[in-house]
């Protein structure tokens, strides 16, 4: 269901029987009724997804049908959308070479005076014109004292010498959705956030090389919370490290976390590891890239260098 204006460009691109509706005399809503009922459904089971319906068509969907029959369908969706065709790992093997090609201008962009805004700009740019369809999550440039901020965007704050320029970045490619996150050290940095972006790179790969088809997403998350535990940091750390990557930047199945149950299977694609050590001080510095899961070895998609990079 669109508006009518659309329907016949959504019925040729998708190959899905598309009906529109006149707005203001229709609505999304009562179009979406309608069709229910021209099946013939009086009282249906209608699962809704966590996100994307608005409170006009739930409104619209409740007048018309009995709400005792409404139920959550997240779970089911995620689950069947977790293990991905090979037409889609190429589509997202396209966005994350996008995203990487984003990463490259921004950290050729990082030098003492520029804003954040600065970065993220060329970021865009460079992804742009690599084919993205837009970042498929609100990007993130941060330094300094922001990087320890839980879901920061980018400021007109100036970078200066001596801390850490965060790059959190997403690109997309044919609706499929790539993101990576690599820290730039401007200059002289602390040794102990140095040693944070360590600790954080090996707990990185110990979850990467437990990413296995059998695994459960808690001994994934618990190969990476082993490492940053004996570094001493076990109390400063978050409790999820990835989510499946498909549709959307952030999938809810499998959620790679302490103590999950979710097993791990061949062709999910999934990000790993995005928390810092929330410290203050030394905290900020992030790594996080999207993996392929393999019968045999995983692919990392967004194959850019992960080591501490400084200019």
């Amino acid at each position: 269901m669109t508006l009518w204006l659309d329907a016949d460009y959504v019925e040729r691109e998708s190959g899905l029987t598309t009906y529109g509706y006149l707005f203001p005399r229709e609505s999304l809503a009562s179009k979406v009724v309608e069709r229910i009922k021209a099946y013939g459904f009086k009282e249906p089971r209608i699962g809704f997804e966590r996100y994307f319906v608005d409170f006009a068509v739930y409104d619209g969907l409740r007048q018309a049908f009995p709400e005792a029959s409404f139920t959550g369908a997240s779970d089911l969706f995620y689950r069947l959308r977790s293990i991905k065709e090979p037409a889609e790992v190429d589509l997202l093997r396209r966005a994350a070479t996008v995203a990487c090609q984003g990463m490259e201008a921004a950290v050729e962009s990082v030098r003492p005076g520029v804003t954040e805004l600065d970065i993220l700009a060329e970021a865009e740019y460079a992804m742009l014109k690599a084919g993205s369809g837009g970042s498929s999550f609100r990007p993130q440039v941060v330094s300094g004292e922001r990087a320890l901020l839980t879901h920061p965007c980018a400021s007109n704050k100036k970078i200066a010498a001596g801390e850490v320029v965060v790059i959190h970045l997403g690109a997309t490619y044919e609706g499929y959705c790539a993101k990576m996150c690599r820290t730039v050290a401007v200059g002289e940095i602390p040794l102990e956030q140095e040693r944070v972006y360590q600790v954080l790179l090996e707990a990185q790969g110990r979850a990467i090389a437990a990413l296995r088809p059998g695994a459960t997403a808690g001994e994934v998350d618990a190969a990476a919370r082993e490492v940053v535990a004996k570094a001493g940091y076990g109390d400063s750390y978050l409790d999820l490290v990835g989510y499946g990557v498909g549709l959307r930047q952030s999938e809810f199945y499998p959620i790679i976390g302490k103590g999950r149950e979710d097993v791990i299977e061949a062709g999910m694609v999934v990000d790993l590891l995005l928390p810092t050590i929330y410290r203050t001080g030394i905290g900020g510095p992030r790594v996080t890239d999207v993996i392929y899961v393999g019968e045999d070895k995983n692919e990392v998609l967004t194959e850019y260098p992960r080591e501490l990079i400084r200019v």
